[in-house]
């Protein structure tokens, strides 16, 4: 059984729409798959229909961005298996409401810097939730500024301490306050990509706070760092997830999905932790009733 629980689509950043994202999974042997866009769930139910048309098992999932104010450095979270979704609205259009904010002024200084129009690039977005890097990119690229999405003008242009640089930096909800609003969703909360950002301080943090596992595998994280984490998660008994962190085109190097995707172990472990979860849940269910009934 070949899973991956971290993929993105054309909703976010992601260059494949959800029907070829999963038939780029079938086709590759994948049979449990989680869409997690960025601060967006749009897509969860219609993956599903579809993923049942092709045998795979889609895991409701969507990955939040997160700022460490205490030191200054950006933090993902993912959400797996949400019961109630409903309550994950608020917080992603709010971070969405931020992100558009940050792309639409990137998009008008590139358009200031190159003879582009801010409609080209809404174009270049169209069918995702928000103006991305990538959107960008596109548009200079396919009106011949660069031959790749991924390179010397994507540095140029976001890369902080450059003198091009049209980078704007989105300050979102803090980790702990989104952890906060998964659990009160039902959801499993899972640390992103620790590697990517050195959120290895945070993570300690948050286990302290209830954190229910980590994203162990994913291309960003070294080999020493998924050895790292392996122990970390065993000492605390956290889930041990992984990913591709698959956006296709839009991926700064090759990765085909299903790379880094975690074993049949892991995929269990996950199942099983909610199935848990939920028990919990109904057991405390005629508590609580009892007790407001008293008040």
């Amino acid at each position: 059984m070949a899973a991956d629980l971290h993929c993105h689509t054309k909703l976010s950043d992601g260059a494949l729409g959800i029907d070829d994202l999963l038939i780029l999974a079938k086709n590759s042997g994948i049979t449990t798959l989680a869409i997690t866009d960025h601060d967006c769930l749009a897509g969860v139910v219609r993956a599903q229909i579809i993923g049942e048309r092709y045998g795979i098992t889609v895991v409701p999932g969507v990955e939040f961005s997160c700022t460490d104010k205490a030191r200054g450095r950006k933090a993902h979270m993912l959400c797996y298996l949400p019961d109630k979704p409903e309550r994950l609205e608020g917080l992603c259009k709010r971070n969405s409401n931020t992100r558009k904010t940050a792309g639409r002024i990137m998009a008008m200084k590139a358009a200031k810097k190159y003879p582009i129009s801010l409609e080209f690039i809404v174009k270049c977005a169209a069918g995702s939730t928000n103006i991305f890097k990538q959107h960008i990119m596109q548009a200079l690229m396919e009106c011949g500024y660069t031959t790749t999405i991924f390179g010397e003008l994507f540095d140029s242009l976001f890369k902080k301490g450059s003198p091009d640089s049209i980078l704007v930096e989105a300050t979102y909800p803090t980790p702990q306050e989104t952890l906060e609003a998964i659990h009160d969703a039902g959801g499993i909360a899972v640390l992103a990509h620790p590697g990517f950002y050195d959120n290895f301080e945070l993570l300690d943090e948050l286990i302290e706070l209830g954190l229910d596992g980590v994203e162990v595998w994913h291309p960003e994280n070294t080999p020493e760092q998924q050895e790292k984490l392996k122990k970390i998660a065993k000492k605390h008994h956290l889930l041990m997830t992984g990913g591709s962190d698959f956006h296709g085109a839009f991926n700064a190097k090759p990765t085909k999905l299903g790379d880094c995707g975690p074993d049949e172990d892991a995929v269990a472990a996950l199942f099983s932790f909610k199935a848990r979860q939920r028990r919990k849940q109904r057991k405390a269910e005629p508590q609580k009733a009892a007790v407001q009934a008293d008040q």
